[in-house]
């Protein structure tokens, strides 16, 4: 994606927290996509014993400061959480004094962007942010990927390579390049994967 192309389009950010006990054990899930719906970054993180709705503004402020570290200047925000989608748009005033300065943050933050706008997501539509936020809480600790029904019927198997071929990182531009091709048999390969968590794309060449 080149950088002009990345700077322009809106991007769409989904982000979920959850705590264990409210308050307890917490974790936040993030997804940031492109404007085709392709998934950028995907992140789960434990953030330690907090409530529901702390959990829910760390992953919003998590999610814009991804989107900024691509150089996003418009973007589409949507969570399952009405409060604070509504306190984002100005709707609820901030009551709690835990949730102000993550709400002064978070309000910064989208300031900070040429457009932010802010979309109340139904529970089914933030599938993977949930999911990537309670494995964060299984693990109590980093997660790069969820896998789901969906994604899974949507990417293909992993075919065999050949010397040549290459695969390149969505997110950090980094190249993978077969050299020799591995002797194991194609229905045990898996995807290459990036040191930074991602899923490299198949840029084979011929």
């Amino acid at each position: 994606m080149g950088r002009g192309k990345c700077m322009n389009e809106v991007f769409s950010l989904e982000f979920d927290g959850g705590s264990r006990g409210n308050p307890g054990p917490a974790g936040i899930g993030v997804v940031v996509r492109a404007a085709d719906r392709t998934p950028l970054v995907t992140l789960g993180r434990y953030v330690g014993r907090a409530t529901n709705n702390v959990a829910e503004y760390k992953a919003l402020i998590t999610a814009m400061q991804e989107a900024r570290k691509l150089g996003a200047r418009r973007v589409h925000v949507r969570g399952d959480s009405e409060l604070i989608i509504k306190q984002m748009r100005g709707e609820y005033r901030v009551k709690s004094e835990d949730l102000r300065p993550l709400f002064e943050e978070a309000r910064e933050l989208a300031d900070g962007f040429e457009q932010a706008r802010f979309e109340h997501n139904l529970r089914g539509r933030n599938a993977l942010a949930d999911k990537l936020a309670n494995l964060a809480m299984d693990k109590k600790g980093d997660v790069l990927e969820a896998n789901t029904e969906e994604s899974d019927a949507q990417t293909p198997a992993p075919r065999e390579a050949a010397a040549g071929d290459q695969w390149v990182c969505r997110r950090c531009g980094c190249v993978v390049r077969v050299q020799r091709p591995s002797s194991i048999r194609p229905h045990q390969l898996k995807p290459f994967v990036c040191q930074c968590g991602m899923k490299m794309d198949d840029q084979a060449e011929k």
